[in-house]
């Protein structure tokens, strides 16, 4: 945890590695079961720079169907052979929802702090009828595909601080990805890296000043 310095009125979520299971583990285990080295179909996505397909379609730019034959194209790039849908399908499948996560938020809620989730996304369909939506726990969701901003460039920080009515210098933020958290400390804001997320929780409760763990 770094930057701690006022009152925090206000807390950013990310989604996939904070509030959901991390889709980096599903990833990895695409490539253990398909033979590929370890971290290299983040290494191509990372290499295809903010024109390649991963980053185009967590814009908004490209619906999934389209998305995957660009990003299997991507990825021979760099000598990588990829089923992208097979590989996204494992992603949703693996997207569980952290309940530690929502009561945390709910207890935030309660005590009147702002609540909101920021996060890579694309587009998806609607959750099923009688489902819930995960947007229904915050106060306000900034999703990449909706705004045409990904992280971590500073201006999907901005408008999230915007949209949620609290200065970065008095709203924390919780990633699992060093390089979306490194953005967000320079505009300020205090952040935490979830790795363990009972760990960042208890740092987290440490800053705001009461439990959000049992």
């Amino acid at each position: 945890m770094r930057g701690v310095g006022p009152t925090i009125l206000g807390v950013l979520f990310d989604i996939g590695g904070v509030v959901q299971e991390s889709p980096l583990h599903a990833i990895a285990r695409y490539e253990r079961e398909h033979g590929l080295e370890p971290n290299a179909i983040n290494r191509a996505v990372v290499d295809a720079g903010e024109a390649g397909a991963w980053s185009r379609l967590e814009r908004g730019e490209l619906e999934l169907a389209e998305f995957c034959t660009l990003f299997e194209a991507d990825c021979r790039a760099f000598g990588i052979a990829v089923d992208a849908a097979a590989l996204m399908l494992a992603i949703g499948e693996a997207s569980a929802v952290r309940p530690r996560m929502l009561e945390a938020v709910r207890r935030l809620r309660a005590r009147r702090l702002r609540v909101g989730a920021l996060t890579n996304n694309w587009k998806k369909a609607e959750p099923a009828p009688g489902g819930h939506s995960l947007r229904d726990h915050f106060d306000v969701m900034i999703e990449s595909s909706v705004v045409g901003l990904r992280k971590p460039d500073p201006r999907i920080y901005e408008l999230a601080c915007q949209e949620l009515g609290v200065g970065p210098g008095r709203t924390a933020f919780l990633d699992d990805i060093g390089s979306n958290l490194k953005s967000a400390r320079a505009l300020g804001m205090t952040t935490i890296k979830v790795s363990d997320p009972d760990v960042a929780l208890r740092e987290l409760g440490a800053l705001v000043g009461f439990d959000l763990l049992d």
